[in-house]
């Protein structure tokens, strides 16, 4: 059995090899070839903590296993991130425990790469201003991904607390995009390309601030409650997302769906246009919304590639007996 630390999965995973793993496993997921388990995840009753678990089991790639952990709201005070997480991977063939790895770098960079995937197979060529929706940890890791996959020119961006924007301005200005600190309306005006990546509970874009042939990345609602758009917005788009159950019960869409302004139906697993068995983006002025809900074969995904190149790499900790 393999140890791969958080420094390990930093050391070997870099967003090329995140896209390409949460790319593959969305394909997967489409052709029924990889599936997840029910999400377990509830408040434990102490420092405001939710805790649980993501599970699955990708046939094509032979990987089995979970993600255990959750979010501590008060770990930033302490120098810490506010998303703690384990993985754990099993042999498919014996039941026997393979890996444990750390999952916190891995969470961000596999959220990053979902968005990423969303933008590269969605949103329009010519997209030239990328919108960013929150300022938090996570959203450093979406700007550098999601500046590969466009020829963007600016970045515009809003959060609640403004002064955490510095941060996100600097790795703009580190990867040579211009930033500027917008409201939300002057940024769905602007913005080719929308990633939003909060805790909200309300919705934060409206449909009426958002210009035809924008794309939408949803990151940030995972729970139940959770939200970040207009569920009217929701409706007058074209909707994708990781895994529809998910979507519907705990993702973005809930809301609209909730509210009878959309059925299940209308909602397109992106693995299928991944496979190229839908088209995706049907024009220049259609809004397109992927709802990235964050599903457990992620997790997988990114850490069986982590073990992989830690055990090439010679650094994984061997621990068996």
């Amino acid at each position: 059995m393999y140890i791969v630390t958080e420094q390990m999965c930093q050391d070997v995973i870099g967003r090329d090899d995140a896209f390409t793993a949460i790319e593959e496993v969305f394909g997967a997921m489409a052709r029924k070839d990889a599936y997840n388990f029910p999400v377990i995840r509830e408040a434990i009753g102490h420092a405001d903590a939710l805790y649980g678990f993501k599970s699955g089991f990708d046939k094509a790639g032979l990987t089995l296993g979970l993600k255990s952990g959750g979010y501590w709201p008060g770990n930033m005070d302490k120098g810490l991130t506010n998303h703690q997480s384990t993985v754990f991977l099993f042999n498919p063939d014996t039941g026997q425990l393979q890996a444990l790895v750390g999952g916190n770098y891995l969470t961000a960079v596999r959220t990053a790469a979902a968005s990423a995937v969303s933008i590269a197979h969605l949103a329009r060529k010519d997209s030239k201003v990328l919108g960013m929706v929150g300022a938090g940890h996570q959203a450093g890791f979406q700007l550098r991904a999601a500046a590969e996959q466009r020829d963007f020119e600016k970045v515009v961006a809003w959060n609640y607390h403004p002064e955490m924007l510095d941060k996100l301005g600097a790795i703009a200005a580190e990867i040579g995009l211009p930033f500027e600190s917008v409201e939300r309306e002057q940024l769905g005006a602007q913005a080719d390309v929308i990633i939003s990546i909060t805790s909200a509970h309300d919705a934060l874009m409206m449909k009426e601030w958002i210009k035809p042939g924008t794309h939408i990345a949803c990151m940030g609602t995972d729970t139940v409650g959770k939200q970040e758009m207009d569920p009217q917005l929701i409706a007058s788009a074209t909707v994708f997302t990781d895994e529809i159950a998910q979507s519907i019960s705990l993702g973005e869409t809930q809301h609209a769906v909730a509210a009878g302004l959309i059925t299940q139906d209308q909602i397109t697993s992106i693995g299928h246009v991944i496979n190229g068995t839908h088209s995706g983006r049907s024009s220049d002025d259609e809004i397109t919304v992927f709802d990235g809900t964050g599903v457990g074969l992620q997790d997988l995904a990114v850490a069986a590639a982590a073990t992989r190149l830690a055990v090439e790499k010679g650094i994984a900790q061997d621990i068996s007996l």
